[in-house]
């Protein structure tokens, strides 16, 4: 028998504020079409933007990261 498919990796951190200057999520560094259709992607295609992500991290002013 098979049992539920294994989740999906995610980098969501339940922090969903996009920046304004950025467009990017300053909890996940995601833009917004890849936070929804993150589903959809494929897995090698998550993997290179969740490879990306902590170089977007410098995209986003660091006062407004302090926030959180």
């Amino acid at each position: 028998m098979s049992g539920p498919p294994p989740p999906i990796k995610t980098p969501c951190i339940k922090v969903c504020v996009v920046d304004g200057e950025s467009g990017l999520c300053m909890g996940c560094y995601r833009r917004l079409n890849e936070v929804a259709g993150w589903a959809r992607l494929t897995d090698a295609e998550r993997d290179a933007i969740l490879a990306e992500l902590p170089d977007r991290r410098s995209l986003i002013r660091p006062e407004k990261l302090a926030m959180f």
